[in-house]
């Protein structure tokens, strides 16, 4: 560390606050007991660089990453959600400049009303600006506009050793390439220049349609290469002549303004029952579900938050999985073996009897910026799988399929995954520990998921 920092840092330690705490993954299924810190300002945040004991440290921001990306069990974690200021926006250009702890839900509500929004937007609005930075992550138009990794001009950076960077492509590739998708293991995001897009109005209009099997879905995202929005609900339990059968919706920005009931959550009241989540259950779930979508389609007119984030009308919805959580699986496969890796994973899930409620299917663009980010052409499928015993094998029988069709897993999500199998799927993950060893020679930036994958 630069002495010219290290008199700082420690100082500023003192007065941190640090607080033993237990946090949990949204899946609850991943938890570590650890310190925490919570600054107000980000002239605060140097201060947590020097964790009581020499702990390693990692950023929290919103505590949406289902799995561990975001814990550090035994050592010390930053609470980034009170650094969420605004600091400036050029409706000219769309440029926003913002603090790391505001939330896409917040954008929504500050911007829509000026004709803007986030360009890239992950299934809920709880999210940070700097935890979606720090897992690129992706939206129902990446085949369009990509992750939001794509929209960033620049983004403040603490180092390990407490050096303030302001890091662009132009000015240091590898770590701007590094950061994006890097799961925090950089250094801690402070600010953050997002460009905003422009829109006609408040609203989406939505045509949504019932699909047979898996063929008709991948011929209707087909159909809808050119529209702005698109995302298939499958019935992950469905075999046979139904395999892959379920819903599917696109949506493009509406001309005219919608009228809209103010949206306020629902609490989820209680954590459920383990039994509820049986083979029967589900499956009449998703059939009821399938069968609410009409065959010819449908039109409708839709708020922005109710297309984006339509869990986010269940406050606390993790808790239908009961205390002992779940495990989201989420993979990309490339198109040219998309087709049959899609076949076996909802075959391999099936057989299982392991899937809940629904899964995502998406169609993926362009390869992200970032050395370890997830979008790249082709299919992405995402579902949750109740925390059991068995559920391992069903996870390693989903990493093997995936990594033999040449696609990857989505680390926001991941919380099993395999070194090897990292190592496999992300190409430059060599290159992404050259780059931590020399700005964190020391280590001092870790979780638990960066020890499991041994970055």
């Amino acid at each position: 560390m630069p002495e010219s920092f290290a008199p700082a840092i420690q100082e500023g330690a003192r007065a941190m606050g640090w607080k033993a705490v237990t946090l949990q993954g949204w899946g609850r299924s991943s938890s570590a007991d650890c310190l925490a810190a919570r600054p107000e300002r980000s002239g605060e945040m140097a201060a947590a660089l020097a964790p009581p004991g020499n702990r390693t440290l990692i950023a929290h921001g919103g505590g949406r990453s289902y799995g561990d990306a975001a814990l550090n069990t035994g050592g010390a974690v930053v609470l980034t959600g009170r650094l969420d200021r605004i600091l400036s926006f050029d409706p000219s250009t769309g440029l926003l400049v913002s603090e790391p702890g505001v939330t896409f839900a917040e954008l929504l509500a500050i911007f829509l009303p000026r004709g803007f929004i986030a360009p890239v937007s992950p299934g809920t609005g709880f999210v940070t600006l700097g935890g979606a930075l720090a897992n690129d992550v992706h939206g129902k138009n990446h085949h369009g506009l990509g992750s939001i990794g794509d929209h960033v001009a620049w983004f403040d950076l603490l180092l390990p050793d407490g050096r303030l960077l302001r890091v662009a492509e132009a000015t240091d590739p590898d770590l701007f390439r590094a950061t994006i998708g890097g799961i925090g293991l950089t250094g801690i995001i402070t600010a953050i220049c997002l460009r905003l897009a422009a829109v006609p109005s408040n609203a989406l209009t939505v045509q949504r349609r019932r699909v047979a099997n898996l063929d008709d879905f991948l011929q209707g995202f087909k159909d809808a290469a050119g529209t702005a929005y698109s995302v298939g609900w499958i019935d992950a339990l469905a075999q046979g002549a139904a395999l892959g059968r379920g819903v599917l919706e696109t949506a493009e920005a509406s001309p005219h303004d919608g009228t809209f009931p103010s949206r306020k959550a629902k609490r989820f009241p209680i954590d459920a029952p383990g039994w509820l989540l049986n083979g029967l259950s589900v499956r009449a779930f998703n059939a009821l579900y399938w069968r609410r979508a009409s065959i010819v389609g449908q039109q409708t007119t839709a708020s922005y938050a109710q297309f984006l984030y339509p869990l986010d009308a269940i406050e606390g919805w993790n808790r239908m999985y009961g205390k002992q959580g779940f495990r989201q699986f989420q993979c990309v496969v490339p198109f040219e073996t998309g087709e049959r890796a899609l076949r076996r994973l909802l075959e391999t899930i099936a057989s299982a009897g392991a899937a809940s409620f629904l899964a995502v299917l998406k169609v993926m663009g362009a390869q992200g910026r970032g050395m370890l980010s997830f979008g790249m052409p082709g299919y992405s499928l995402a579902l949750d799988i109740p925390s059991r015993p068995g559920s391992e094998a069903v996870f390693a029988a989903l990493e093997r399929i995936t990594r033999d069709a040449g696609g990857r897993i989505y680390l926001a999500k991941d919380s099993v995954m395999s070194s090897d199998g990292f190592n496999a799927m992300y190409s430059e993950a060599g290159a992404f520990r050259a780059l931590r060893e020399r700005i964190d020679p020391q280590r001092r930036l870790a979780s638990d998921m960066s020890r499991r994958l041994k970055l």
